[in-house]
């Protein structure tokens, strides 16, 4: 009977400061759905009058510089999806297939897919309350543990198999720690490949996500800050990875005014110019969308102000987010089950609400994955909400 209080009042409590931030759920608000404010119809409609709807045209070349201008990088390779993306990043980094690659627990299954679409093994890592993305001081104090150097690199003595690097994935648009990252990743030999799915328009220390490992991957799924619909990219400083990526998502052929030549095996992953149209619009928008967004969160952040049920993750020191999702953190040492009655009562009540991914190694594919000790994703898990982060709800009142 107590829990049921409890979680009534909590229940009570959260839906009182929805209302305060984003009014009255009259209709269903979603989680985040995309808005199509600029060029988007003329764009598209360009491709369609001119005939360049596949995976040649103006919009997609455009479209790579835009992002990598906005990543801070120097090139992109636009690509369908962003899993596309990551296994081409893991790839053009060496990652080879029996390779472990550390990440977090606490991500999407994108981040796991793409490794083992390389035939390598997510190996996972804690996260830090601070971040919501990998703890440095634990990542290194498991590599240390485990890890053993040899003439060519890292090796998990408990599994006999090379570590060939770390992934890092900016939580919600929150940058992980890089600085840290890149101490632990210098300290043992390792690449950062950086997955900047949910990060587009954030900045970590000034710098751009995308820009802050050897290589990036982004997203631009229709939930995204930004969309192409579906679609993702593979950012870079490195010329000869970006020229390599470009060349394996092109079906690795080699150009010839006629001649059907291929000199590996390739990826079909091309974007279409449709979707990159869609893409050059949306990415013209992209501050105007982070500022909402930022606005956004602010207005969770106070309307939750002194709230005893939880509080709303903010952007970490030294970090500038563009709050893809807005996360309610709950109360330490929440009563169990709470989680789900909350989400349930919020779903019902017109606010879409929806819990962080399970973790990784919970997944029955994933079961016996190597991983570190995951005290703090464990906990992470159990206490995050997500609530509707729509950059048009910035405005809503």
């Amino acid at each position: 009977m107590a829990e049921l209080q409890y979680n009534s009042a909590l229940l009570e409590g959260v839906l009182e400061r929805l209302g305060r931030v984003l009014g009255p759920a009259d209709e269903f608000i979603p989680l985040h759905i995309p808005e199509f404010l600029g060029d988007e119809r003329a764009l598209v409609a360009d491709c369609i009058d001119t005939g360049w709807v596949s995976s040649v045209g103006k919009y997609v070349e455009q479209f790579e510089r835009d992002v990598a201008a906005a990543c801070g990088a120097a090139y992109g390779v636009a690509v369908v999806n962003g899993t596309a993306a990551l296994e081409l990043a893991m790839k053009v980094v060496g990652v080879e297939p029996g390779d472990e690659v550390v990440m977090p627990a606490l991500t999407f299954v994108a981040t796991a897919n793409a490794a083992h679409h390389l035939g390598a093994i997510p190996h996972f890592a804690d996260s830090a309350e601070g971040t919501l993305g990998l703890d440095p001081g634990a990542l290194r104090a498991h590599l240390s543990r485990i890890g053993e150097a040899r003439a060519d690199g890292l090796y998990n003595r408990e599994t006999g198999r090379r570590i060939s690097c770390i992934v890092p994935m900016h939580v919600f648009g929150h940058p992980a720690d890089m600085d840290g990252l890149a101490a632990v990743a210098i300290e043992f030999g390792l690449t950062i490949v950086e997955d900047a799915a949910e990060s587009l328009g954030s900045r970590y220390k000034g710098h751009a996500c995308g820009s802050l490992g050897r290589v990036g991957a982004v997203s631009f799924n229709g939930n995204k800050i930004v969309t192409t619909g579906g679609g993702g990219a593979v950012v870079t400083n490195d010329e000869a990875l970006a020229r390599r990526a470009k060349h394996l998502s092109t079906t690795a052929k080699v150009p010839h005014r006629w001649a059907f030549e291929h000199d590996e095996a390739g990826y079909n992953y091309r974007l279409p110019n449709l979707n990159a149209a869609l893409g050059v619009a949306q990415m013209a928008q992209l501050d105007e969308r982070v500022a909402k967004k930022r606005l956004l969160a602010r207005r969770y952040i106070d309307g939750f102000a002194g709230f005893e049920g939880g509080t709303i993750f903010e952007e970490p020191a030294g970090a500038e987010s563009n709050y893809w999702l807005n996360a309610l953190l709950l109360a330490p040492g929440t009563a169990e089950g709470a989680r789900d009655d909350l989400l349930d009562g919020l779903n019902s009540a017109g606010y879409m609400a929806r819990p962080v991914w399970k973790l990784m190694h919970h997944l029955p594919f994933l079961a016996d994955a190597p991983r570190a000790p995951l005290p703090v994703a464990e906990d992470l898990e159990r206490r995050i909400i997500n609530l509707p982060s729509s950059a048009m709800l910035a405005g809503r009142t």
